[in-house]
């Protein structure tokens, strides 16, 4: 069935100001956009926003761990490597596929409930989250991970894919990071991407020390280590944080368009990383897109927060107010994710492009004076998650008055407490 949301705000990552129109959903698509109360609600279950509605993009989560929900709160408050060597590694030996798709399925529903439709995942039982993907009807950029020893991940490199795809599905590649994956496997990574046309995603200079390894060890810089492996050639890489790179950097990133830095401002904070030089990355015209990282080191899943705190920070830090616009920072959380993986029409709102939907009631109190020209504003500095009330991905209902379409939150719930509580029980 069509639906139609009738006289609604619109607003994407395009636009300099919000308007307000109908706007008509048929299958997977946008169909029409008109002029408020002008198209026919026959044939069509009908959202009448009645001027009290924001439709936007779906959210894309740029980088992800899903099944971390179940790490969440499990090794607090310590520097990275510390945080992933005595706490996150000893723990993932003992992930199995029912803990994966558990922590993937309570992933998505938290995601969802933020206005969330696509998320990149890069994790272990892959198949899992697809099989979560597939069930529930989001979009995923679902990867092969590699981290650590290669020889444990060669055979799944270059296998068939089978079983990791979907509809929604885009399968990737992702070499955890520099300092967890040799360097020659990186290149096979890299050239096994370009021969598939899938992208690549990888950890690159989250934290300070990583420069140092890249130099001391390596002995080169960043730019040499993404020409050298050959990542800097695949059809889309995602450099997940950027924290540490340098200005004179930057414009090498932005000759690339292939490039897409994935900003996790919370996951940086959080792990004492620092901040990334997001807006001199916009201003040289690099590709940048949000992501929250894993639960087990944000801790959450909300881009509505991943929004306000990357203004904030880089308004704050740089001493600029003008740094990073409210507009950019909404496409950044919208198109920029989804195009990073290579969706298609995807993140805007134009007939034509996927009914990937999020509706944010407006009658909140924190919304009052909000109106065509200060839209964008509203949505960063005032709003949040807590406002999104219906979500829509390729035209079906993930969200429909904030209840979770796909599964009762209490099944979920229940299915990753078990998990959980195994996975706890193994590693002692």
């Amino acid at each position: 069935m069509a639906i139609l949301f009738r006289d609604v705000y619109l607003l994407d990552g395009t636009m300099e100001r919000a308007r307000r129109a109908d706007l008509l959903v048929e299958g997977e698509r946008i169909k029409k956009i008109a002029a408020p109360d002008s198209l026919s609600g026959e044939k069509c279950e009908v959202m009448d926003g009645k001027g009290e509605t924001l439709l936007m993009p779906g959210f894309f989560n740029a980088h992800c761990h899903a099944a971390m929900t179940l790490l969440r709160g499990l090794g607090e408050e310590r520097p990275l490597m510390e945080w992933l060597e005595q706490k996150i590694w000893p723990l993932e030996e003992h992930l199995t596929d029912d803990v994966v798709y558990a922590g993937a399925v309570q992933a998505m529903c938290e995601m969802a409930m933020c206005g969330v439709t696509g998320f990149t995942d890069m994790y272990y039982h892959m198949d899992q989250v697809a099989r979560a993907v597939n069930e529930l009807g989001m979009r995923c950029s679902v990867s092969v991970g590699v981290v650590r020893d290669p020889a444990r991940f060669r055979q799944t490199l270059y296998r068939d894919f089978a079983e990791m795809r979907g509809p929604r599905i885009i399968n990737s590649i992702d070499p955890h990071a520099p300092y967890t994956v040799p360097f020659e496997f990186v290149c096979e990574c890299a050239a096994e991407a370009k021969r598939k046309n899938l992208p690549l995603q990888t950890h690159f200079l989250e934290a300070e020390w990583e420069r140092g390894y890249l130099s001391d060890t390596l002995k080169m810089t960043p730019v040499e280590y993404l020409e050298k492996t050959g990542l800097a050639a695949v059809p889309r890489l995602v450099l997940a944080h950027g924290v540490q790179f340098r200005e004179d950097e930057l414009d090498y990133l932005a000759a690339h368009d292939n490039i897409t830095v994935a900003h996790c401002p919370a996951s940086n904070l959080k792990l004492g990383s620092g901040v990334a030089p997001v807006p001199e990355m916009l201003k040289r015209g690099v590709h940048v897109a949000l992501g929250t990282d894993g639960a087990a080191s944000n801790n959450r899943l909300d881009l509505w927060d991943e929004m306000r705190l990357a203004s904030l920070i880089h308004k704050g830090v740089g001493r600029d107010p003008l740094a990073v616009s409210s507009r950019q920072l909404i496409d950044c959380a919208t198109y920029q994710g989804a195009r990073a993986f290579g969706y298609e029409k995807v993140g805007r709102l134009a007939e034509g492009w996927a009914a990937d939907l999020t509706a944010v009631d407006l009658t909140a109190l924190h919304y009052l004076g909000a109106d065509e020209d200060n839209m964008s504003s509203y949505v960063v500095y005032a709003g949040s998650s807590g406002d999104v009330r219906h979500v829509l991905c390729g035209g079906g209902w993930l969200v429909k008055d904030r209840v979770f379409a796909p599964r009762a939150e209490k099944e979920i719930r229940a299915g990753s407490s078990a998990q959980r509580a195994w996975l706890l029980a193994a590693r002692a």
